[in-house]
């Protein structure tokens, strides 16, 4: 079979197990950027076993524990505590102060992963004297990371550079205030989870779930394609209070979307962007 025949039953391939993942189990990737979602895909054949996508797809249909582990492939759990520093620095020095405003405070980490990120939010604003006022919301379409972020544990070999990051923030305390640590693992404090709410939530097919002072969404939108991305981000608008904020990832941008101008630029440099009045 020559490659681009073979390319071209592969892509085929592709969409199938996508539709039959979507009508099966409802967890639509169909949108995503294709180049990576057919690279985890081709992984995921190759690391569990299957002699082809079509045989990922038959036992797919018909055994939900292949569910499991192909949405460990599809969703990326890649991240860490106070990642790029400067985005937290900026919300603590620039974004926090229009905060203090409200009486009460919703924030929206979507694609929570493990949870590291929203552990760095909570503890940013425990830092500041807003943790007792804030509600954070933590949403993922992945029920085993969801589990994991909810337990907030994480390997010990990654406390260095998690402490790293959070001096970098313009952390007022340790962050070791915040675990326990046993030969290979730290348990980060329960207390910082008693004002989060752990809950799935796919920014593909679900909508607005309430009104939210600051939404962080990084390093998720670079997996959609365009009108996916619009999708995302119209929900996002949708979902802030006025003048509400919104984080993006490094390699994010509201440029090209057709919700950009809804927003106005808040700390360019760090992809802060500040839902406008009207």
């Amino acid at each position: 079979m020559s490659r681009n025949l073979r390319d071209g039953v592969e892509d085929l391939e592709i969409g199938l197990l996508l539709e039959a993942l979507f009508q099966r189990y409802h967890y639509d990737f169909r949108n995503y950027a294709r180049a990576s979602i057919k690279r985890r895909l081709v992984q995921a054949r190759d690391q569990m076993g299957f002699p082809s996508l079509s045989a990922m797809q038959e036992s797919l249909l018909h055994d939900p524990s292949v569910l499991d582990r192909l949405l460990g492939y599809l969703t990326v759990q890649v991240s860490e505590m106070f990642r790029d520093p400067s985005y937290f620095r900026a919300l603590r020095e620039k974004v926090l102060p229009h905060l203090r405003t409200y009486p009460s405070l919703k924030v929206w980490v979507a694609g929570c992963s493990h949870g590291e990120e929203v552990y760095s939010l909570a503890i940013l604003f425990r830092e500041e004297g807003l943790e007792e006022r804030t509600i954070f919301y933590a949403t993922d379409i992945n029920p085993a990371a969801l589990q994991a972020a909810e337990a907030g544990v994480y390997p010990l070999d990654q406390l260095r550079r998690f402490t790293a990051n959070h001096q970098k923030a313009g952390g007022k305390s340790s962050l070791s205030d915040y675990y326990t640590a046993d030969y290979r693992r730290a348990i980060f404090d329960k207390t910082l989870r008693s004002r989060v709410v752990f809950s799935d939530h796919s920014l593909v097919t679900d909508a607005v779930f309430g009104e939210m002072h600051l939404i962080s969404c990084r390093n998720v939108l670079i997996y959609f394609d365009r009108p996916l991305q619009d999708r995302a981000i119209g929900l996002f608008r949708d979902s802030l209070v006025r003048k509400g904020f919104l984080g993006l990832g490094s390699k994010e941008s509201l440029r090209f979307s057709r919700h950009a101008g809804a927003f106005a630029e808040f700390v360019r440099e760090d992809k802060i962007y500040q839902r406008r009045d009207s």
